[in-house]
């Protein structure tokens, strides 16, 4: 059975395409079949992987998965790209519940042939990220080692909550993961410790450091596996991959 993961936070700016992208480079390079579904319209992880964004988004065109599905330079892992046009993103983000399941439905239909489907969504709460956490098997949540970490976590846990209760036994809390961790700063340590004490062990042990390499792999169109494979964001990743793989 696939595990689909769904990488969301309603914050912005907190690593979670980059954690998408990188967690399913890792998993792909770990022998998994792996595909990484790319919700967001700012198509940040179809152009951080050097593909194009789609002319019409092919969850709303309703053409086969299969068919729009594009091949990366990772061996093992695929693409389903985004798209930037206005009419697709109103069409996925509004239509209510039946559109929603439809959706769904859509999106389903070509994820069991893969070992992991990871799913990036926008950082929001809306309809879009409840679609994929509907999809989804497990949520991953990216959070920043910044003053505003847990800004915003509540509603975003609701909504979690909200899914599991409309489809019990389904989703469940894959964890979460601190990014862009500088251990020599006291607020990184304080967020940490907050976030460990409040959340558990569903906390990811690994944590994703500052590192520029991570910042810059996008711009060359490669994960940070494939840009810079002894630097510490390859090595964190690496990490963060085995520990996902080790919870299932």
């Amino acid at each position: 059975m696939s595990r689909i993961l769904c990488v969301a936070n309603q914050k912005g700016g907190v690593g979670k395409t980059t954690t998408a992208v990188n967690l399913a480079a890792g998993l792909a390079k770990a022998g998994s079949r792996t595909l990484l579904v790319d919700l967001d319209p700012q198509c940040n992880a179809t152009t951080g992987l050097a593909r194009e964004p789609t002319s019409r988004h092919p969850l709303v065109s309703r053409q086969p998965l299969r068919d729009a599905l594009v091949a990366t330079d990772i061996q093992g892992l695929e693409l389903l790209p985004s798209s930037r046009s206005f009419q697709d993103v109103e069409a996925l983000a509004t239509g209510g519940d039946s559109h929603a399941a439809t959706l769904r439905q859509h999106l389903a239909s070509g994820m069991s042939s893969y070992d992991f489907v990871l799913i990036d969504c926008p950082p929001s709460v809306g309809p879009l990220t409840r679609t994929a956490l509907a999809s989804a098997t497990e949520v991953l949540m990216p959070i920043q080692c910044e003053y505003f970490a847990m800004e915003g976590l509540t509603q975003m846990i609701e909504v979690i909550r909200d899914v599991m209760h409309q489809q019990p036994n389904r989703l469940e809390f894959g964890g979460i993961v601190l990014t862009m961790y500088d251990h020599r700063l006291e607020l990184t340590q304080e967020v940490d410790a907050e976030v460990r004490d409040f959340f558990g062990e569903i906390v990811f042990r690994t944590v994703i450091p500052r590192d520029v390499a991570v910042s810059e792999a996008p711009s060359h169109g490669k994960s940070v596996l494939d840009y810079a494979p002894r630097s510490r964001g390859t090595r964190a990743y690496v990490e963060l991959c085995m520990e996902v793989l080790d919870r299932d």
